[in-house]
């Protein structure tokens, strides 16, 4: 124990945490709790092992055959008409929180966490000297923190209603989930039944659920910039097959998913031949993803879509086609099952903002790898030699032959460059979920919205409307659920559509 006393376990005070009514035994032993007595925690181990009997007005812990004398240690014979002690759950959980108390003050942070959680199952103004005197020595925050928790509920447990009410004023400086539950806990009415401090209880829940508000609000917008981004990656390689080239590309999100495939490979391969490097495979499956997704555009562009410009209809019945046959390939080699991608270690996890905000490291990453790749499209379009023919071609195909221009080749390459972005979004989704054929099916519709509405062949207008029907989807979520958000998005698109036909951004010039 971590107070001292002066009195020895005695067997009356033995015999009551081992016999009789479990409030009584549970009762005693908070009584017993606060004095150092070397005798106490053997007793208390020898309990939760189920090692303890009581014979008349003696206590005898035993193992087989041998029994010994509670508080003196005698060894004496086990007399038959011992009977077992028994313990359920609340009584076990008890005591594995009084013997978890000296370990409080452990070196060990794992030993430290291991044992606030058992306190925390059995708070008591008994066990609030410990707490104390542990929180006063603790250095590490998420420890500190679950401490002042257990302080809290120990407090809250106060036989002296100013001592709660006290305790609830403290508690409304603390915004927290764990805070919030634990004043809606203690709010229930055969918990408490002071007014006074119900209504201390009732100030400090509002405050609270003032502060985490702000958390919540914060969380919705994260989530929705979060989901923007997805958008964005998902729509960045259609606005280029279909935003510039007119190629109503209905196997986009089978390119999706072909990225996420190939990460799963890469993954697999660092995990067989360099498990030591296994942190850094990612590194290697942004390009192959990148490049797998890429080849297969190519091959599609040159054996399909080349002979189907000019041709809305076929095209999209024809990609529709494509995208089941990619499907099926896909689940002969790899199987109908989803496949799991695993986060490097350096992307577990996440940054603690607010009490109740948590901002995911993998999440963090897909944003910032989504501002990189829009970055890198719209610097390859704007000021690269490829950039310059694929807009000329993209405005006049016949103007740009004349002047030269390899419009076939430019053809391939553009397309290309759409269905690689599309992979390097499957790399991308693979780090948030399961990786499985039909994953790019969640995302073709979403896609071709993102584009349409910002405006078909803009680049600017897709980031604006990816991260705005992020946010919209997100906020709509709270309030009506997954699925009737998505299709109040759904019908908010096809209006603004028939208000705004050009999208969110339009062609200057002769086009708009």
């Amino acid at each position: 124990m971590l107070t001292s006393g002066a009195h020895a376990l005695t067997m009356p005070e033995a015999l009551s945490i081992s016999a009789g009514d479990n409030d009584e035994r549970i009762a005693a032993l908070q009584a017993l709790t606060p004095r150092n007595d070397p005798a106490l925690p053997a007793l208390i181990e020898a309990l939760l092992a189920d090692q303890v009997k009581v014979a008349g007005e003696t206590v005898l812990i035993y193992d087989g055959e041998t029994a010994r004398h509670a508080i003196t240690g005698e060894v004496m014979p086990l007399p038959e008409a011992a009977e077992d002690v028994v313990n359920n759950s609340r009584m076990s959980g008890e005591l594995e929180a009084v013997l978890a108390l000296p370990k409080l003050l452990s070196d060990d942070a794992d030993e430290r966490e291991s044992a606030i959680d058992a306190v925390a199952e059995a708070p008591d103004e008994s066990k609030l000297p410990a707490v104390e005197q542990a929180l006063a020595q603790e250095t590490v925050p998420a420890l500190r923190k679950q401490l002042e928790t257990v302080q809290a509920k120990i407090l809250l447990r106060a036989k002296d209603p100013a001592r709660r009410i006290e305790a609830a004023s403290l508690l409304a400086g603390k915004g927290s989930p764990e805070v919030r539950a634990l004043l809606m806990e203690r709010m229930q009415p055969e918990e408490e039944t002071d007014p006074a401090v119900m209504a201390a209880l009732e100030d400090s829940l509002k405050q609270v659920n003032r502060t985490l508000a702000w958390g919540e609000h914060a969380g919705v917008i994260f989530t929705g910039i979060s989901l923007g981004s997805i958008l964005l990656l998902a729509a960045l390689g259609l606005a280029i097959t279909y935003g510039l080239m007119g190629v109503i590309n209905m196997a986009h999100g089978e390119l999706i998913m072909i990225g996420a495939y190939a990460t799963f490979v890469v993954q697999n391969l660092f995990r067989q031949y360099l498990p030591g490097a296994f942190d850094y495979y990612i590194w290697l499956a942004v390009p192959a993803s990148f490049m797998a997704a890429a080849i297969v555009g190519a091959i599609l562009e040159r054996s399909v879509f080349r002979f189907l410009y000019g041709r809305p209809l076929e095209t999209l019945l024809a990609s529709w086609g494509i995208s089941l046959i990619l499907m099926q390939l896909v689940r002969t080699i790899f199987g109908a099952q989803n496949v799991q991608v695993e986060n490097p270690s350096w992307l577990s996890g996440g940054m603690d903002v607010l009490s109740n905000l948590t901002l995911p490291y993998n999440r963090l990453a897909i944003i910032a790898f989504a501002v990189l790749v829009l970055v890198g499209v719209s610097l390859l379009i704007a000021r690269t030699r490829l950039g310059l023919f694929v807009r000329g071609v993209t405005q006049n195909r016949a103007m740009a032959s004349c002047m030269g221009v390899n419009t076939a080749r430019i053809d391939t390459l553009a397309f290309s460059l759409g269905a690689g972005i599309a992979g390097l979004a499957g790399c991308a989704l693979s780090q948030v979920g399961n990786v499985g054929p039909d994953l790019g099916q969640a995302y073709i519709v979403d896609s071709f919205m993102v584009v349409v509405t910002g405006g078909v062949g803009q680049l600017a207008g897709t980031v604006y409307a990816a991260l705005g029907l992020g946010m919209i989807n997100k906020f709509l979520e709270g309030w009506s659920g997954a699925v009737l958000a998505k299709i109040m998005v759904l019908i908010m698109v096809v209006i603004f559509i028939q208000k705004r036909p050009q999208g969110l951004f339009a062609f200057k010039g002769r086009e708009a």
